[in-house]
């Protein structure tokens, strides 16, 4: 497939693929299922060849697609990706089949409907991890509001509306402070292609006055904030992911928060890089409350699914603490982590699942020494906890570790206070695995559950594999993320002109520091 088709096929191969499952009959559920899951994997397959094109070394933005798409204002359909978006396409392509599969037993009505929501989810944050125009950028990401409106909505649990509107409301208030942001940046730049923006603010073309600066940052930062979603802004999440079906939690929990880190990467570090230096230090406190408030009060739940919500505001405030230390190894630890804990929170919420499909119930007073009729289904989730805890060996500990090790050079007392984080995960973590699967069976129905069959087995191990090799093969991935890391620091130094793929494009050096 020649490259600079390669984005336009991976973004809209889910959308596409719907046709087909709309041409089915509504009642031919494993036939939906099928496709939906053939569909999925086609699309994974074909992301592989991303990772087999893309040049580690390049700094210019790779698989590019520009065309001239309205005239007026003047609006490209520009895509392209780099070591920031790189990995992020494939956990999105990697995540959505073992949501389909998680789903194969648990959705038994609107059956067509449900995977349908889970491909046009696919195309939108695929389309968002790509877009280089703002506009498009802007367009996939309010596309992606959508379908997991509905998926929550309509397929989630007893509470599903109010969850449904809660995420919805939240995320537009952002969405409407981005958008003035990006009109009021047309404004300034006469264009909405990023790479374009950014050329002109590195060459001088476009100056921004500091209380401009000091604004359009608040207002992408504070939609990309509740998209994390950091502390306060967090209190959508929970109620999302306690109400959502397995498959959107996964989705949910893998790949949606990650376009706010990804956004305040892209966009508020690059672009106005004054006001980010001048916000750091309050951020860097928000990062920090919310890494120990998340875990204390993952503590104190009482619903397993609730539990594994709180830590994922505590494991994204060490995303956001890396990105606004300001140094290569803790952005490249950030972008780790933020895959990190796409797949091990991913692999928790489907094991919650699978609880939840046997019990119908997140309460952890209802479970109870587990280990003895589900053994299977236990190793795993012991597994998975403990590299949501950062042990070495596993995916978890790379991330925190060069997170903490890069705001330490800079900042000692943030990377002091957020390694409680650490403690405080493998508390909340531990004392749930406990609880739910350790001791005598409490309740006389869960002697006979039935443990994980082939289908879940063949889940778990895929992602436990997956995490395994994260763990010990992590150069493999911040070889690739290494450049990209390091340009978004030379672009807050406003050098030349940064590479944004054009023609006659200049490499630039990357800063020192980071790792390989």
């Amino acid at each position: 497939m020649p490259a600079s088709y390669l984005l336009t096929v991976l973004t809209f191969l889910p959308l596409a693929g719907t046709a087909a499952l709309l041409m089915l009959r509504a009642d031919d559920h494993l036939w939906i299922r099928r496709i939906a899951l053939a569909i999925s994997l086609v699309e994974f397959v074909l992301s592989l060849l991303l990772l087999r094109g893309f040049a580690p070394g390049a700094t210019e933005y790779q698989f590019a697609e520009l065309r001239d798409w309205i005239p007026s204002p003047p609006i490209h359909y520009h895509l392209g990706v780099d070591g920031i978006s790189l990995f992020l396409v494939l956990l999105t392509t990697f995540l959505t089949p073992i949501a389909i599969l998680a789903s194969w037993k648990s959705i038994e009505t609107r059956v067509a409907g449900f995977f349908i929501s889970l491909l046009v989810l696919e195309t939108g944050v695929i389309g968002v991890f790509v877009s280089l125009d703002l506009f498009l950028f802007f367009l996939f990401w309010e596309a992606m509001l959508i379908p997991m409106y509905f998926l929550i909505g309509i397929w989630g649990h007893e509470r599903r509306i109010y969850a449904a509107v809660k995420f919805m409301i939240y995320t537009m208030l952002g969405s409407i402070l981005m958008l003035v942001a990006m009109i009021w940046l047309y404004e300034l730049s006469g264009t909405f292609d990023l790479p374009q923006i950014q050329a002109m603010l590195v060459n001088g073309q476009l100056t921004l006055p500091l209380r401009t600066e000091l604004l359009l940052f608040a207002a992408f930062f504070l939609a990309f904030a509740i998209k994390v979603p950091l502390f306060p802004l967090h209190t959508w999440l929970p109620d999302a992911h306690t109400e959502a079906p397995t498959a959107a939690s996964v989705l949910l929990a893998g790949v949606l928060l990650k376009m706010g880190t990804y956004g305040m990467l892209r966009f508020c570090l690059p672009l106005f890089p004054e006001a980010a230096h001048r916000f750091a230090p309050y951020i860097a406190v928000l990062a920090i409350i919310g890494i120990i408030y998340g875990a204390l009060v993952a503590m104190v739940q009482t619903d397993l699914k609730r539990l594994v919500a709180y830590s994922s505001v505590a494991h994204l405030g060490f995303v956001v603490l890396g990105l606004f230390a300001f140094d290569p190894t803790a952005i490249q630890g950030a972008l780790y982590q933020m895959l990190n804990h796409g797949v091990s929170t991913g692999a928790l919420f489907v094991l919650v699942g699978m609880l939840y499909d046997r019990r119908h119930t997140h309460l952890i007073r209802e479970y109870g020494g587990l280990a003895t009729p589900m053994p299977v289904i236990a190793g795993f989730f012991l597994f998975v906890s403990l590299s949501s805890a950062g042990l070495p060996m596993l995916n978890g500990f790379v991330g925190e570790f060069l997170i903490l090790l890069g705001t330490f050079l800079h900042h000692a007392n943030w990377a002091s206070w957020a390694a409680t984080g650490v403690i405080l995960s493998a508390v909340y973590l531990l004392w749930a695995y406990q609880r739910v699967f350790f001791g005598g069976v409490t309740q006389e129905k869960n002697r006979s559950l039935p443990d994980a069959d082939p289908l879940e087995r063949g889940i778990l191990v895929t992602m436990a594999v997956v995490i395994l090799w994260m763990g010990i093969g992590s150069a493999a991935f911040t070889r690739r993320t290494e450049v990209s890391a390091r340009n978004v620091l030379v672009l807050m130094q406003r050098p030349q002109a940064y590479n944004a793929g054009g023609p006659g494009a200049q490499a630039q050096p990357p800063v020192a520091g980071g790792i390989r």
